[in-house]
């Protein structure tokens, strides 16, 4: 069983605090889905360490049967980068938006990305001399980004976080910092998981479908409030937070017996 929340407050739309209610997770009805998913958190357990992530063959299996269900209507929408999510998921190569939305490959296969700014090469270096005098914590080069995750010395949180936002005060780009879990991330002021989620419904296979979108983090908030913006399904994996969401789903492990009885129904 998963909880919903109460109808959200008017003063403060797209913010929706978790109460004790219950209803099951949104069921397919007359409108063909169009389903998106998150990755880190949503489809695979976090790992220490972004490499250490490990798609196994049940998922790839699982989300080919999805595929093939809604007739390609399947996407991933994710922070990672679009070589990243290939790799993790190969032989598979899912219609994909990287880096939060920055960049996002169409189901005909065509990728579109901005170039990556200067002052990437500057916070790169800056990131980099802070992991190495940080042993524990690890920089991601995502290129069109940076973050650094602090999960294995979470006390560095306030050191991580005030060295980014001192980069970004700095720059004259349109630059901004934004914050996961166990992790700080310097991205480029455009496009997000909504903007891309956005630009998929906007073209076959996803126009005309009703959007789902399953994530776990602050990050994933723009997709929740585009996703019900159009009257879809937003679903956040885990109740411990306020989120836009309209309903949750308790882990990773949920989400995959969730995704099993879509393709069985």
């Amino acid at each position: 069983m998963t909880s919903i929340p109460d109808p959200p407050d008017k003063n403060s739309p797209g913010s929706l605090p978790r109460r004790n209610s219950t209803s099951s997770l949104p069921v397919p009805g007359e409108i063909p889905w169009a389903l998106f998913l998150d990755v880190d958190g949503t489809l695979v357990e976090i790992a220490a360490e972004p490499d250490a992530v490990h798609a196994d063959s049940r998922l790839i299996a699982l989300l080919t049967a999805l595929q093939h269900k809604l007739d390609g209507a399947v996407a991933l929408v994710s922070g990672r980068t679009i070589d990243t999510l290939d790799h993790l998921f190969a032989p598979l190569h899912l219609p994909a938006a990287g880096n939060h939305g920055l960049e996002r490959r169409a189901s005909g296969g065509n990728v579109s990305r901005p170039r990556a700014m200067p002052d990437m090469l500057i916070i790169r270096d800056a990131f980099s001399s802070f992991v190495a005098e940080n042993p524990g914590t690890i920089l991601e080069d995502k290129t069109l980004s940076m973050a650094i995750h602090f999960r294995n010395r979470p006390e560095l949180e306030t050191q991580a976080t005030d060295l980014a936002e001192n980069l970004v005060s700095r720059s004259v780009e349109n630059l901004f910092l934004q914050k996961g879990k166990k992790l700080v991330e310097i991205r480029p002021g455009q496009g997000d998981k909504g903007t891309a989620i956005a630009d998929f419904l906007a073209e076959p296979p996803f126009s005309g479908r009703l959007p789902v979108f399953i994530g776990d983090d602050i990050t994933d908030e723009k997709g929740f409030e585009l996703v019900n913006s159009r009257g879809g399904h937003s679903i956040r994996v885990g109740n411990d937070v306020t989120t836009a969401a309209r309903y949750h789903v308790a882990d990773v492990t949920g989400v995959i017996r969730w995704l099993e009885d879509m393709v069985k129904a």
